[in-house]
Parts: structure tokens; C-alpha cells; sequence
């Protein structure tokens, strides 16, 4: 289990993490894009883009993290997690348009091979040194993104990568061209373009399962079930919804329990669910826990089954006689129908003529309502 911290903590590792990348790529962008220019070569210029791109990225991380770390309210009551995933599908669609204009303007030039410029050896060293200076960056990055448990900072961690793998070809395109190759380093530049947007298009459609609640990954989803019946009382789960929220999970559990237990230990069983998963795991928010007597799904949904209004109703019509003597009545539904109990003074027991009125009417009550498995009677003595 990772270390657990609390919202302030997390927020300000988040914005530290972003403003580090930020101030470097700013560098990065400068010295690539310049020296690029100046040494003629595209693949550099293109790095330079990436970088910049990497700029573009941590600022947007900078503002989503703000906007996502804001309290839940009225409007949001599951907080402002998603806006951490909007951000990164901007991200993804940013890379993409990035990538496919850096390809385009490349093949441009390489029409005329001719007019293609030539590199020199300052080109390998600058990429050389942008190869070392971001991949500590992304196992910078990486590391607050595994503590803050935040996938748009894993995201840029991994764009972060991606700038150092894009260098890395840029340096064998340099020097490719170096050694008598003219049109390696255009080549160099559109496979770091290609990379730049392949990495976009995973942001993009990572981003989007999140949005339309894409259920989490089978493994965990079975680990949760396997969680769930571990707990005490629960004797099935005949529904297991799960979907994401920025790097939390939510859950929605509908568990089966003994149907002549009270409602009272339903309810703590179902809370002593919730809390198992949310200690047990990570990412898991919160969990939404329904507490059913059996597998009721699809049973009710031909008839509405009877509430206790219409079993009032109903006491009133076929117990006309002992309506006032009925101290109250408790429901079971189980498979469908009801199962129903009365609670009436221990008096009514002690008078067998009075019991034998009151059980043909029951029986009476039984064969007219098909939606009433059995009645049965209980007797209360009187307290004190």
C-alpha cells in the first residue's frame, strides 16, 4: 500500500512536480530550437518543438491540478477529479496536431533533398545532454506521480520520455548525416514527430474511457469481489459496478446478505464493506454499497410488488374484525412475492374461537392475494 497523504500534501507535490518540468523544458525549448538553427538541423528544431510541447503540457498540468484539487460542492459533489482528465485529453490533442505538423512541414523539405540542411557535430552534443536531462525528469516526475497517485503527472512523466527517446534519435540522425546520410536527420525528425503523436493519441483515448466510465481494469475488479466476500455476512454480490475518476476509483456493490437479518446489521455489514475496500485499496474513493435479502434483479420488473401501504389496505379489507387489535406487521420479500408477519397482543392466542375466526381469514387472505406467500402470527405479551 502506497504511503497515504493528506489533499494539501499531494497538491503541493503536484505543482512542485509540474513547475521543475516546466522551468526545464522552458531551458530545453530555448537551447534546442536556437542551437537548431544555428548547427541546421530539423530533427533538433523538431525536439525543440516536443520541448516546448512538454512546456505547453506542464503548464496545463499546473491548472488542472489547481482546478482539480478544489473541495467537492453542491454542483460537484464528487469533487473536480475530471477536470485533471480533460486536461489530459487537451494534452493528447495538443501532441497530435504537434506531431502531424512537424511531419508535414519535414516531407515538405524533403521534396527537395537538395535544399536540406546539414548538421554539425554541436547538434549531437546538445541532444546528448537533453537524452541525461530528461530522463531525470521523468523518473522525477514519475516518482510524485506514484506517491500523488496522479494519472496526468504519470502522463507527463511519460511525455517527459518521450523527449528523451526523441533526442536519442535525433542524435543518430545527426549523426547519421554526419557520416554521409543527407536525408537521416528529415527521417529523424519525423519519427520523433510520429512518437509525439502516437503518445497524444494514447492520452486521448486513455482520457476518454475515463470520461464515459469505462469500468476499471478485470484483475482489479476481481480482486475487489474477492475482497467483498471475505467480509462476514455477506453471502453473495449480484452486482459490481466500477468506474474512474481521475486517479480515484468508485464503486457501486450490490451485496446479498441473510434476508431474516434486521435492517440495522444489513446496514453494517454493507458499511463494514465500504470501509474494507477503502482501506484495502488505493484508489478506491468511495464505494456505494446496496444490501439486498437475495438476487432480486429482474424479479419486480413485471409487477410492482406490494409496499406497506397496500398491505395496510389490504389488513383493513380481510381483517376487518381484528383491525385494531394488530399492533403492527412486518414484510419479507423473497422470490418475487412476500412473505408477511403479524404481531398482534398474546390475548388474541389464549381465546380459541377468536384464533380460529382470525386464522380462516388469514387463509382467506392467503388464497385472494396472490402476491402474499404466507402470513404468520406472532403474539406479544405485554411489557413490564
Amino acid at each position: 500500500m502506497t504511503e497515504v497523504l493528506d489533499t494539501a500534501k499531494i497538491h503541493k507535490l503536484k505543482a512542485r512536480a509540474s513547475y521543475v518540468g516546466a522551468a526545464v523544458n522552458v531551458c530545453q525549448t530555448l537551447i534546442k530550437i536556437g542551437f537548431g538553427f544555428w548547427v541546421q538541423s530539423a530533427a533538433l528544431i523538431a525536439d525543440g518543438i516536443h520541448s516546448l510541447s512538454d512546456l505547453l503540457s506542464d503548464l496545463l498540468v499546473i491548472v488542472a491540478v489547481r482546478l482539480g484539487s478544489r473541495e467537492a460542492d453542491y454542483e460537484h459533489p464528487y469533487g473536480h477529479r475530471r477536470f485533471e482528465t480533460i486536461a489530459t485529453v487537451i494534452l493528447g490533442v495538443s501532441l497530435v496536431l504537434i506531431g502531424g505538423g512537424i511531419t508535414w512541414s519535414v516531407m515538405n523539405r524533403m521534396a527537395n533533398p537538395e535544399h536540406l540542411p546539414v548538421p554539425n557535430i554541436f547538434g549531437i552534443a546538445i541532444a546528448a545532454l537533453s537524452i541525461l536531462i530528461n530522463e531525470w525528469l521523468y523518473h522525477y516526475t514519475k516518482r510524485i506521480a506514484k506517491k500523488t497517485r496522479s494519472k496526468l503527472l504519470l502522463a507527463n512523466a511519460w511525455h517527459q520520455r518521450s523527449d528523451a527517446i526523441s533526442s536519442l534519435v535525433v542524435l543518430v540522425g545527426i549523426g547519421a548525416v554526419m557520416l554521409g546520410y543527407p536525408l537521416a536527420d528529415a527521417i529523424a525528425a519525423i519519427v520523433v514527430a510520429l512518437m509525439v503523436a502516437k503518445i497524444g493519441l494514447n492520452l486521448i483515448f486513455e482520457s476518454i474511457k475515463e470520461l464515459v466510465d469505462t469500468s476499471l481494469p478485470p484483475k482489479l475488479v476481481s480482486e475487489i469481489r474477492k475482497a467483498i466476500m471475505t467480509i462476514d455476512g455477506v453471502e453473495g454480490i449480484h452486482l459490481l459496478r466500477t468506474r474512474q475518476m481521475g486517479e480515484d476509483a468508485l464503486i457501486d456493490a450490490h451485496i446479498v446478505v441473510d434476508p431474516r437479518i434486521t435492517v440495522s446489521e444489513g446496514h453494517t455489514i454493507g458499511d463494514t464493506v465500504r470501509d474494507e475496500l477503502i482501506s484495502r485499496f488505493d484508489d478506491v474513493m468511495d464505494v456505494l454499497v446496496h444490501v439486498d435479502p437475495e438476487d432480486d434483479e429482474g424479479l419486480f420488473c413485471k409487477q410492482k410488488p406490494l409496499i406497506r401501504a397496500d398491505v395496510r389496505s389490504l389488513l383493513d379489507q380481510y381483517l376487518v374484525d381484528f383491525k385494531e387489535s394488530i399492533i403492527d406487521f412486518r414484510i419479507h420479500y423473497l422470490n418475487g412475492l412476500i412473505e408477511l408477519e403479524l404481531i398482534l397482543p398474546y390475548t388474541v392466542s389464549t381465546q380459541p374461537q377468536v384464533l380460529d375466526k382470525l386464522n380462516k381469514q388469514l387463509r382467506r387472505m392467503e388464497r385472494r392475494v396472490r402476491k402474499i406467500k404466507t402470513i404468520t402470527l406472532f403474539f406479544k405479551q405485554k411489557e413490564g
